[in-house]
């Protein structure tokens, strides 16, 4: 996915911008950049690192003072290498998004039969984030080149453009998909994909931007280039799996939403059990509210050791995210043994964690392991955000399991999206026998959706009910 923050202040924005920066970390572990534009030498000044083998912090600590200017834009990636810098008849700009384009081949061979060349490229291919400023270019504006880039992409994008007159320009997603926050104090406003950033820098929560909403940001005003749409498809993940738990989008906080995921499913639940515990970091929130609506205790039966080792899909080999996946989760037989545990997980993609955790669970000594999960069983690949490092559906537990059941993976997925249906039923206990569970219980789309507070039709669910649209 990823996660930008930009800031213009009445001074030097160093500081503001790396940590801002920092506090993105968890959407992304590729690559990370930053830029700042200095007025006074008329100069921007860029880096861009590598986090396959280090965090944010330890690549840009020793580099922030060639970071003059005012203001400043920076980006965690886990796709292409960003910021880039573009000069066009526009003017002198560096870009950062957090897109995904499904059609960025048709698009680029568009481009190149028009005559343009593109000068990045990320592991072989176009930088996105280049052909997404090239679409800009073709406007007479940067409102009028936003709105091409809306309506050219299959996908999402949302962007931040620092200038050369010290503005960021910010436009979220035009169906939202992904959020836009603005922050402000006394002499700065800040723009970031989570809100997180804001208390430990002396931002308050502004708001957010609209779907499609272009504006245009400087230290003390903001100037709205393009209104909000009305239409909006979030995504519903953002509170299940990638928001930090301080994090809140359209007033709703990430960690409120997953407690009261999880205190729904433990008053409803009938299964008898000791203790209950979550799959750190983003199964904690559920835990806490399954243990606060099924009358239990929250016993840490498994910790993450955190100095170390990050998301499980961080790697790009398949089977060094398997071993990173093994390694950071560390069971405690002390609080295992003999007990009926519950685990909670915000969800379960090809099974790599949930197999390995199983297997040591019960050699730690627990008696029965039983899970549930925060979100529906996923059906579908993500089109717009891409939440997962999965190339294909097929990547899916649910899709292998529908193949073996059906001889194909694409049949009858309606019903098996819908909660209670017998091939609803027969493909749960399938995943349950294959991981050697107890029981395995995953919460409806109901129950996500009510515990989200927004509309269905605010939200994109397509993962689960392949419900939304380009």
């Amino acid at each position: 996915m990823g996660g930008f923050f930009g800031v213009a202040a009445r001074r030097q924005c160093r500081t503001e911008l790396f940590y801002g920066v920092d506090y993105n970390s968890h959407l992304g572990t590729r690559r990370a950049g930053m830029a700042t534009f200095d007025a006074e030498t008329g100069r921007f000044n860029r880096k861009i690192h590598s986090l396959d083998s280090s965090y944010f912090r330890t690549k840009f600590e020793k580099e922030l003072d060639k970071f003059t200017g005012n203001a400043g834009i920076g980006i965690i990636s886990d796709t292409d290498p960003q910021p880039i810098i573009i000069n066009s008849h526009l003017g002198r700009f560096a870009i950062v998004t957090v897109a995904k384009v499904c059609n960025l081949r048709e698009l680029e061979r568009e481009l190149l039969d028009q005559g343009v060349h593109f000068g990045e490229l990320s592991s072989g291919e176009t930088n996105q984030t280049e052909l997404i400023a090239l679409l800009i270019n073709r406007g007479e504006n940067f409102k009028e080149g936003i709105e091409n880039v809306f309506n050219k992409i299959q996908g999402s994008c949302s962007l931040l453009i620092l200038t050369e007159n010290g503005s960021i320009i910010a436009a979220r997603d035009k169906l939202g998909r992904t959020p836009i926050i603005i922050g402000r104090k006394d002499d700065a406003y800040a723009i970031t994909s989570e809100d997180t950033a804001f208390p430990n820098l002396g931002f308050q929560h502004e708001r957010d931007l609209g779907p499609g909403e272009i504006v245009e940001i400087f230290p003390d005003h903001i100037t709205q280039l393009n209104a909000p749409g009305e239409e909006m498809q979030i995504c519903s993940f953002l509170w299940v799996y990638y928001g930090f738990p301080t994090s809140t989008y359209e007033g709703k906080n990430v960690e409120d939403v997953r407690f009261k995921s999880g205190y729904t499913m433990g008053q409803t639940d009938q299964t008898c059990v000791d203790c209950a515990c979550g799959i750190p970091d983003s199964g904690t929130g559920m835990a806490l509210g399954y243990c606060a609506g099924h009358n239990i205790p929250y016993h840490r039966c498994i910790s993450k050791y955190t100095p170390t080792w990050p998301r499980s899909f961080t790697p790009t080999n398949q089977a060094m995210r398997s071993l990173v996946a093994k390694m950071k989760l560390v069971p405690n037989k002390a609080m295992l043994k003999g007990k009926r545990v519950l685990f909670c997980d915000d969800s379960i993609v090809r099974g790599t964690q949930l197999n390995d955790n199983v297997a040591e669970l019960y050699e730690g000594g627990a008696k029965e392991v039983h899970m549930r999960i925060a979100c529906p069983p996923l059906i579908y690949g993500c089109r717009y955000v891409g939440f997962t490092s999965s190339k294909s559906d097929m990547e899916l537990i649910t899709r292998q399991i529908i193949r073996e059941l059906e001889g194909d993976p694409n049949a009858h997925l309606d019903e098996y999206a819908k909660t209670g249906s017998e091939r609803y039923n027969k493909l749960v206990e399938k995943i349950r026998e294959r991981f050697g569970l107890t029981t395995l219980l995953f919460n409806p789309i109901e129950t996500l959706v009510e515990s989200i507070g927004l509309p269905k039709c605010k939200l994109c669910t397509h993962c689960f009910d392949g419900s939304s649209h380009f």
